[in-house]
This record gives C-alpha cells, sequence and structure tokens, in this order.
C-alpha cells in the first residue's frame, strides 16, 4: 500500500476513535451544572474516565502500529528507534493527561465562563502545544542521532500528521466558547 493510502487509513481510524471521547467534552459542556454532584454523577464521571482511559490506550496502541507500518525500519533501525519512541509516547501521554483536564474544566465551566477562566484555558491550552512541539523536537535529535537524519524527519512528519488529525477532531467536536450567564 503506497505512502498517501495508509496516511489516509490511519486518519480515518483516529477520527472514528475520537468522535466518541471528545463528543462527550461537547454533551458535558452543554449541560449546566444544576445541583451538587450526586454519588450517580460522580459514578458517571468515573465511567466517562474509564472510557476515555480506554479510548486513549487504543488509541496509542494503534499509533504504535501505523507508525510501524509507516516507517518500515530495519531490524537494526527498529532496535534503536522503538526504546526512544517508546519514552517519547509515555512522555506525550503525561502532556496529554493536562491536555484532558484542561479540557475538562472547559465542559465544567462553558455555562460559566469568565474572562479569566478563558483566559486560564486559553494559556494551558497554548503551553501545552508550546511543549508538545518542544518534545516533538528533542525525540527528533535523539532519534536523528540513532537512526538518522531521514528516519528521523519522516517519524516528525508522521507523528505531526497523526497530531494533527486528532487535534482537529478534538477542536470540531468542541463547541465555541461564548460569554457564560
Amino acid at each position: 500500500m503506497k505512502f498517501p493510502n495508509r496516511l489516509l487509513l490511519m486518519a480515518l481510524f483516529v477520527s472514528s476513535i475520537l468522535v466518541a471521547s471528545s463528543g462527550w467534552a461537547q454533551s458535558t459542556a452543554s449541560k449546566a451544572p444544576s445541583k451538587p454532584a450526586t454519588s450517580a454523577d460522580k459514578a458517571r464521571q468515573a465511567n466517562v474516565d474509564e472510557y476515555i482511559k480506554l479510548l486513549r490506550s487504543d488509541v496509542r496502541q494503534q499509533k504504535s502500529e501505523m507508525m510501524g507500518a509507516v516507517m518500515a525500519l530495519s531490524a537494526d533501525d527498529a532496535a534503536k528507534f522503538w526504546p526512544i519512541y517508546s519514552e517519547y509516547d509515555d512522555e506525550l501521554t503525561k502532556l496529554n493527561d493536562q491536555r484532558v483536564e484542561n479540557i475538562k474544566e472547559y465542559a465544567r465551566t462553558y455555562d460559566q465562563m469568565t474572562d479569566e477562566k478563558a483566559d486560564e484555558l486559553i494559556k494551558n491550552a497554548m503551553a501545552y502545544q508550546m511543549h508538545r512541539s518542544e518534545l516533538l523536537a528533542k525525540t527528533y535529535d535523539r532519534l536523528k542521532g540513532a537512526v538518522g537524519a531521514i528516519t528521523a524527519a519522516r517519524f516528525v512528519q508522521v507523528e505531526h500528521q497523526l497530531l494533527l488529525i486528532i487535534d482537529l477532531q478534538i477542536a470540531s467536536e468542541l463547541p465555541v466558547v461564548t460569554q457564560g450567564s
């Protein structure tokens, strides 16, 4: 299968998985809290959290499989690449935990949005993007030293494309901020 076809298939797969998880944020954001959280609300939130965790682990697994298919590494390069990729993925997961918390906070405060909260949420989102870019650059440098610039560049291109697909899917599911009530 040619590279553009593989990438299209990856995009469709990642998008289909993320529709369900990011749709949660939109439906949660559109409901104003009318009373303190009950045990049923807490149980529902725990279920949502577990569902998000499961989806994220599935996406990570599929993303690794897609990366392996597109990278087409020799055995020698694979032995060097995968440990670095694994460390990158672990660090990215920690960053994504921050992103998930920021999206949850957005959903919780959507109907009561203030200038201060909007500023905080956007600054958190921009910090996430900056840290993610720094992590990708750091990983490129490590991979370049281990497997060469061409293979490292291929990793950055594929990873960047996958991250853009994920970002677009999440952004398209989140409602645009409005003035709180």
